[in-house]
């Protein structure tokens, strides 16, 4: 069965067993721990030369980089690295005008499911550049809720956090077989889990370091281990409690903010996504099996994103004017 809480449904089956039963526990002793070496922080922020930057790695996503920039460029990222995984689309064209600009800084990376050691290699080039480095993907898309901009947010957790994990909204088909690409995917897909998904993704405080040899450093864009003066330390969640092993708390039901994941987009896309490659995984695991286990949760609906709509199309319009 799925295991639920309140506010979120776990991404993996899993059951009441003893062994699930004593991670718990171990988890409530760890985070407690490490709840009191967090009043010992004493980190001074430096002004840099962006707030909040993205690192993401991408492969065939042509159609998908405008509105993905766009959006999240809306509500607060200053800078993206982007990273070139092989990519045979026309990307370049699309990323051009922001590269001109200085919003994009691309890379090319031509490693084969090596996405981890990207990120890394993000954090030793660019941490220096920016207060907080986020490790997202193109299907992802920032929704500050209760601020307008994720700095807004993040920097009430500047002296408080090495990293800050904010949880997936994941978003299905809406009942869409196919679509023309030219439409916004923030618009076109509503229908979504009534909960939220107990993992998402996180935000590096770059006032914190970062052990590349640590063990924790293989899987950093769910779980981010800082470090701060020399010992490893785990991320926080979106209410500033300690995430250690598969602890979820949350406070109240309307999250503050939230990543929207257009995990399947339509039908088709979904297809598409499958045969196109993936920056991660050699053989794409994601079936048709996979689909509808995550397609019939998909009971509810979210329409956060839509308060950046209109900013949205006026920023689109204007670059196709510009173009």
């Amino acid at each position: 069965m799925i295991k639920q809480n309140k506010y979120f449904i776990n991404d993996i089956q899993s059951t009441s067993t003893i062994k699930y039963i004593a991670k718990r526990c171990i988890s409530f002793v760890e985070s407690f721990y490490y709840k009191c070496h967090q009043y010992l922080y004493k980190n001074s922020t430096k002004e840099k030369k962006y707030n909040v930057s993205i690192c993401a790695i991408f492969k065939n996503e042509a159609p998908y980089l405008k509105e993905w920039i766009e959006f999240n460029n809306i509500v607060g990222v200053d800078h993206f690295y982007m990273y070139n995984n092989n990519s045979e689309d026309d990307y370049e064209a699309v990323l051009k005008p922001y590269i001109k600009s200085g919003l994009v800084t691309l890379i090319d990376w031509p490693q084969n499911q090596k996405q981890m050691e990207c990120y890394q290699t993000c954090i030793k080039d660019f941490s220096g550049e920016t207060k907080w480095l986020g490790f997202i993907d193109i299907d992802e898309f920032i929704v500050p809720k209760s601020t307008d901009s994720i700095y807004e947010f993040l920097k009430t957790f500047e002296n408080k956090a090495g990293a800050v994990n904010l949880y997936w909204k994941l978003f299905g088909t809406s009942g869409r077989m196919d679509r023309e690409l030219s439409g916004l995917v923030c618009e076109d897909f509503t229908v979504c889990w009534p909960k939220y998904c107990d993992i998402g993704k996180c935000f590096y405080n770059t006032a914190f370091g970062f052990d590349f040899e640590s063990k924790y450093a293989k899987q950093l864009h769910h779980k981010f281990w800082a470090n701060y003066k020399g010992k490893n330390v785990p991320p926080v969640n979106i209410f500033n409690h300690i995430c250690v092993g598969n602890r979820n708390i949350a406070d109240v039901a309307d999250f503050p903010i939230q990543i929207n994941h257009y995990f399947t987009k339509s039908y088709k896309e979904y297809a598409m996504k499958r045969s196109k490659g993936d920056v991660y995984f050699e053989i794409n695991p994601h079936d048709e099996e996979y689909f509808y286990e995550h397609e019939m949760k998909c009971t509810s609906t979210d329409y956060s994103a839509y308060k950046y709509l209109v900013k949205l199309k006026l920023k689109m319009e204007q670059k196709r004017n510009e173009v």
